[in-house]
C-alpha cells in the first residue's frame, strides 16, 4: 500500500478530518445513521467524499490511499465463489458429505463442513448455502434446527480464520502485511481446527438435552446427476487458484487469473455471476481506505502509534483484548483498518498481523451483530426459526472466549 508523505494541515482541516472519521465510525458501530437510511457502505461513500470536499485528501491523491490488491482479491474471490455457487458446487459438496447421515452426526458434520469451506471461500457465502440445508435436514429428521443454525454461524467464522481468503478482513491483512498464503495457513489453520472442536464442545453441552431419534437421513443425488458436468471447469479453476496461493503466487494475481478463467464461457451469462458479487462491500472498502487515509493525514497514525506504545499493544494478550473489543464496537473490517497503522511498529510485526487477523475474526462470534455471517444466518432462518440475541449469546460468549484464548496461546507458542 502506498503511503503519502506527511502533510501539515490547518487546524480547521484537522478538526474536519476527525469529525468525518468519528461520524463514519459511529455509523459503522450502530449499523446505520439515526433517523436516516444510511448504512455502512453509504457512510463510507459519504465520509470519503467529505474528506475530498474539505481538501483533507486531494482528488489526485485519493486513489493512492486505496490498496487495490485488496480490492482485486476481494472482487475476484467473490466472482469465483459466485460461479461456484451458480454451478451448484456448494450444494453438491454439502450433499456429498452428509449422505446417509444420522442425527447425532449432524452437528459435527455441519461444523466441520462450514469450517472447511469457509477456510478457502468467503464465509458469508457458506452461510447463505448452508442455512437452507440445515433447515431442510432438521425437517427431515424431526429435530429443532437452532443448534445447527448456530453451528453454521460460529463455525463459518472460526473456519475463515485459517487463510487469507477466508474473510474480507484477512484479505486486507494479507495484502497490507505481505504475509505469504502458506505462512498464514500454517500459523492460523491450527487455531481454526482447534476452534471448530471447541465450538462442537460448547454446542453439544448447550443442547445436550435435545432429544433426537437415531434415524438415517437419506439424501438423493438424482437431481444433482445432470449438474455434475457443470462442476468440472469451476473445480479445475479453483484447484489451480488454491495451488497458486499455496505455491506463493501473489493472492490478488492468482484470484484475478481464476476469475478471468471463469469468465471465459459459452454457456453462462456473466451477468448472473456479477449479481453474486457484493458490490456494497467493495464500495465500503474503497470509502474506508479514503476515510482512514484522511484521518492519518490529520495525525491519526501518530496517535495510534503513541497509543500502542503507551498501552503496550505489542503484547499479544493486550492486543487480542483490544482488537476483540474494537471489533465488537465498530465491526471487524473497520477495526482492522483502524489498527493497521500501529502493527508495523511492533517488535514482531508478523505476530501482530496474525493476532489482528485471529482476534478480529474470532471476536465476530460474540454477538449476533458481531459479523455479517451471523446476520446472514439469522435473516435467512427467520421465516422458520427466530434466533434471539440471548439464544446466540449463550453460545457465542463461551465460543469466543475459548477460541480467543487458544488462538492467543498458540500464536504465543509458535512466534
Amino acid at each position: 500500500m502506498t503511503h503519502l508523505p506527511p502533510a501539515v494541515l490547518p487546524d480547521i482541516k484537522i478538526f474536519a478530518a476527525y469529525a468525518v472519521f468519528l461520524g463514519s465510525y459511529l455509523v459503522f458501530a450502530i449499523g446505520k445513521f439515526p433517523g436516516m437510511k444510511i448504512d455502512r457502505p453509504g457512510a463510507a461513500i459519504i465520509g470519503a467524499v467529505l474528506m475530498v470536499v474539505f481538501r483533507i485528501v486531494l482528488p489526485q491523491d485519493a486513489l493512492r490511499f486505496i490498496d487495490f490488491s485488496t480490492i482485486v482479491l476481494l472482487f475476484s474471490m467473490m466472482l469465483i465463489v459466485g460461479y461456484l455457487r451458480l454451478a451448484g458446487f456448494f450444494e453438491w459438496i454439502t450433499e456429498l458429505i452428509v449422505a446417509r447421515l444420522k442425527p447425532h452426526h449432524l452437528l459435527p458434520t455441519v461444523i466441520f463442513t462450514c469450517g472447511l469451506l469457509s477456510a478457502f471461500f468467503v464465509n458469508d457465502i457458506i452461510c447463505l448455502v448452508m442455512v437452507p440445508f440445515v433447515l431442510s435436514a432438521a425437517r427431515r429428521l424431526g429435530i429443532k434446527p437452532l443448534p445447527y443454525l448456530l453451528a453454521v454461524a460460529t463455525a463459518s467464522n472460526i473456519g475463515s480464520v485459517a487463510t487469507i481468503t477466508g474473510n474480507p478482513q484477512n484479505m486486507l491483512i494479507g495484502s497490507i502485511s505481505g504475509i505469504k498464503y502458506s505462512s498464514f495457513l500454517l500459523h492460523l489453520a491450527p487455531v481454526a481446527i482447534a476452534g471448530l472442536f471447541l465450538d462442537w464442545l460448547v454446542l453439544h453441552l448447550a443442547f445436550s438435552h435435545a432429544g433426537i431419534t437415531d434415524r438415517v437421513m437419506e439424501i438423493s443425488f438424482a437431481e444433482m446427476a445432470d449438474e455434475r458436468s457443470s462442476l468440472i471447469k469451476p473445480g479445475i479453476v479453483v484447484t489451480i487458484v488454491l495451488a497458486g496461493f499455496i505455491a506463493g503466487a501473489p493472492p490478488a494475481l492468482m484470484a484475478a487469473l481464476g476469475a478471468a478463467m471463469m469468465l471465459i464461457t459459452r454457456t453462462r451469462d456473466p451477468q448472473q455471476a456479477y449479481r453474486q458479487v457484493d458490490w456494497g462491500v467493495l464500495v465500503f472498502f474503497v470509502g474506508l481506505f479514503i476515510i482512514v487515509g484522511g484521518a492519518e493525514k490529520a495525525g491519526l497514525e501518530k496517535f495510534l502509534i503513541d497509543f500502542a506504545r503507551t498501552w503496550n499493544l505489542q503484547n499479544p494478550g493486550i492486543f487480542t483484548v483490544a482488537v476483540a473489543a474494537i471489533s465488537n464496537v465498530v465491526s471487524n473490517v473497520p477495526a482492522v483498518m483502524l489498527l493497521k497503522s500501529a502493527v508495523p511498529g511492533f517488535a514482531n510485526p508478523q505476530t501482530g498481523w496474525l493476532v489482528l487477523a485471529m482476534a478480529s475474526t474470532l471476536a465476530g462470534n460474540l454477538t449476533v451483530t458481531g459479523s455479517v455471517a451471523n446476520i446472514i444466518v439469522v435473516e435467512r432462518a427467520k421465516p422458520e426459526v427466530e434466533i434471539s440475541f440471548r439464544d446466540y449469546f449463550r453460545v457465542g460468549l463461551p465460543v469466543t472466549l475459548l477460541t480467543l484464548a487458544f488462538g492467543l496461546l498458540w500464536l504465543w507458542w509458535v512466534k
